[in-house]
């Protein structure tokens, strides 16, 4: 990623000069560098965490509501699939672009405004009198709503590439991606809160509104940008720990868009990963977006059961994601594709079981089935980021982990949203399913590839050594 050093240029340039990222400060003493070093790196971890989570409360609560919606509000399937689409899209969209301009500018100011923004957006939703009766004006507020969402993950990426070194990335990746899960889950907490409390759906927007309006203060109070804005030396040189990927000499002259052309758009291995993450989040969605609506259909659940399907999803993804990362580093050694395949392939086996199980049988079977999806699902997508981050130099890391998301959310988004709405719609839930285990399968291929351009490039690093 782009050192503080360009952060001049960018302001020179006029481009929302007050995002732009601070100057390096004067270099600290020894002493207090080995003091203050470990404290602020537990600091923004943590702003990152809580601020990260917070985007999840208040991302897309309308499958909380979408029983609601579709029986008060008259809202179709596909009504509610486009909806979801929209913000989904607009995210993946704004990830990208937003990774590109992140990549210069202050994760201390990013993350907070992008945050308050998505607060404002739901309360929107929450008090604004009439907007259930159009699926179209609902769909605009989500289209905003969710172009500011793309506003987390690039300076939560920064932040990660600048204050964690290359061999501690994994762990460190992996504990921050479980803020998704806390918020995810979260998300639905504070829905059925609303919902028990206030009586009427609008309550499952406004309320988590007002709550991540809080949220973003406490990140942007913990926050602060790179380590050398702080007088502190970068984190490779603090723990002599290498970046493994780098841009070379040339690329320094380079323009933004010609670095990112070379080492992420016209990178083969970058755009298979963007390839299987399509498929990844076709799977963490169709299934996540669609829980409350099919345990309906099909298990007869009730609204607060359908939820609880949900949230537990999304708690599953809490020790999965940990797992994850743990197998990648200790099992397969800092090769990612193989324990990504391997959870890959328990989805599989498991949404044979959501789908199959006999209606006769509790739905604790399918809250079962629920739990281990989003346990091993979760796996997966936060590889694709870290292998995102890993696979490029630091200068557009965060760009390329958006360009992954950019597949992700726009494509995948697009076939777990409003694509299965459709499928459902016209052929039903056995249809659906069947489209569902194809993504596994085709996420499995790609992630395999994947692996072996990860295996080419470790046996040329090491030959390079000898």
């Amino acid at each position: 990623m782009t050192r503080s050093t360009t952060s001049g240029t960018w302001a020179d340039k006029g481009l929302m000069r007050f995002l732009a990222a601070p100057p390096p400060a004067e270099r600290l003493d020894d002493t207090t560098v080995a003091k203050r070093y470990p404290k602020l790196r537990l600091q923004v971890f943590l702003g990152i965490f809580i601020g990260y989570a917070g985007y999840y409360l208040v991302r897309n609560n309308v499958p909380l509501v979408a029983t609601i919606l579709r029986d008060e509000e008259g809202f179709t399937t596909l009504g509610l699939g486009i909806i979801t689409n929209a913000v989904l899209v607009a995210y993946g969209l704004s990830k990208f672009l937003s990774a590109i301009v992140s990549d210069r500018s202050s994760a201390r100011l990013f993350l907070p405004i992008g945050l308050a923004l998505s607060a404002v957006a739901n309360l929107f939703i929450g008090f604004m009198p009439g907007i259930g009766a159009s699926v179209a004006f609902f769909a605009v507020v989500m289209i905003f709503n969710g172009f500011v969402q793309g506003m987390g993950w690039p300076p939560s990426g920064r932040t990660l590439v600048h204050w964690f070194s290359t061999s501690e990335r994994g762990s460190k990746t992996a504990l921050w991606n479980v803020a998704h899960n806390i918020g995810g889950a979260g998300s639905g907490a504070l829905a059925g809160l609303a919902l028990a409390t206030f009586g009427n759906w609008q309550a499952a927007f406004w309320f988590p509104g007002i709550v991540c309006l809080v949220i973003a203060v406490i990140a942007f109070v913990l926050l602060r940008d790179t380590p050398e804005s702080e007088g502190l030396p970068p984190i490779e040189e603090f723990r002599n720990d290498p970046a493994p990927v780098e841009s070379d000499a040339a690329d320094e002259s380079a323009s933004t868009w010609e670095t990112v052309n070379r080492y992420v758009i016209r990178n083969a291995t970058m755009v298979k990963l963007a390839l299987a993450n399509v498929f990844v989040y076709t799977l963490r969605y169709g299934v996540l977006v669609w829980a409350p609506v099919y345990l309906a259909d099909e298990r007869g659940a009730s609204l607060g059961e359908g939820i609880a399907g949900f949230s537990l999803f999304e708690l599953a993804g809490i020790p999965g994601t940990l797992l994850c990362g743990y197998i990648s580093d200790r099992v397969f050694r800092g090769r990612r594709s193989p324990a990504g395949i391997t959870f890959l392939i328990g989805v599989f086996l498991a949404v044979l079981v959501y789908w199959l199980s006999p209606v006769e049988w509790p739905i604790g079977v399918s809250y079962a089935a629920l739990v281990v999806i989003g346990g091993l699902i979760y796996g997966p997508v936060m590889l694709i980021g870290l292998q995102a981050l890993d696979l490029s130099p630091r200068k557009v890391a965060g760009t390329a982990a958006g360009f992954t998301g950019l597949f992700g959310y726009v494509l995948g988004a697009t076939l777990a949203s409003t694509g299965i709405g459709l499928s459902v719609h016209n052929f039903g839930w056995d249809t659906t399913f069947v489209l569902i285990l194809a993504c596994v399968l085709l996420a499995i291929a790609f992630m395999y590839s994947v692996g072996r351009d990860e295996k080419a490039m470790r046996e040329r690093k090491l030959a390079e050594r000898v």
